[in-house]
């Protein structure tokens, strides 16, 4: 039976999954595992297992949500209230680190990727969970010219309320127009080729 047979694919990924986490996301495993839709409900569903407790209060957003009011600082200190600076165009946030080498890697593809979307396409969005010193000469040094936000990494970050319960990074999500969570993608992206597949896919 087909529902069967997703069934044990996706307990077989699962397993999977939990090499590719003891890993760290080795880019090349991880992508394999991520690439695809059932590959990611069980990268999701292994790392949601391992994850803390949520601390009270905090929301977690799911496919078809509304994204939790939240306000973060962009690299001038200027509070950004979410998800109402996204609002009208579909927005892709990526989740990342100045010290996370995936991170690091796909950073020129989502760079290359915004440029060609202009001002009526998709809109990235980097939310650094790192310290803004660390970040701002980072930005400069490496030409990113995306909107890039901070927050400090922890169980009630920006990411854990966007999915990401295990706080693996990179990470991504899709927000609608509306505000709404699409999807989320654990993991980096191989290229930016991946990335305008994603971000373009059915939902």
């Amino acid at each position: 039976m087909p529902s069967h047979r997703r069934v044990l694919l996706i307990a077989a990924l699962a397993a999977l999954a939990g090499a590719a986490a003891s890993l760290f996301f080795e880019p090349r495993i991880a992508y394999r595992l991520a690439s695809t839709e059932v590959g990611q409900e069980a990268l999701q569903a292994t790392l949601e297992a391992r994850a803390p407790p949520l601390p009270a209060g905090v929301i977690v957003a799911r496919r078809g949500e509304r994204v939790p009011a939240l306000a973060l600082p962009d690299l001038d200190g200027a509070a950004i209230q979410l998800p109402a600076a996204w609002t009208g165009r579909t927005t892709l946030v990526n989740f990342w680190a100045t010290w996370c080498a995936p991170c690091l890697k796909e950073m020129p593809d989502l760079q290359a990727y915004s440029a060609k979307q202009g001002a009526t396409g998709v809109r990235v969005v980097g939310i650094a969970l790192d310290a803004p010193e660390a970040v701002r000469p980072f930005i400069l040094q490496h030409a990113i010219t995306y909107p890039i936000l901070t927050d400090s990494p922890g169980p009630a970050d920006a990411g854990v309320r966007l999915g990401n319960r295990a706080g693996v990074l990179p990470f991504s999500a899709l927000i609608d127009a509306d505000g709404r969570l699409i999807k989320t993608k654990i993991g980096p992206f191989e290229d930016e080729a991946a990335i305008a597949a994603w971000a373009s896919a059915p939902r």
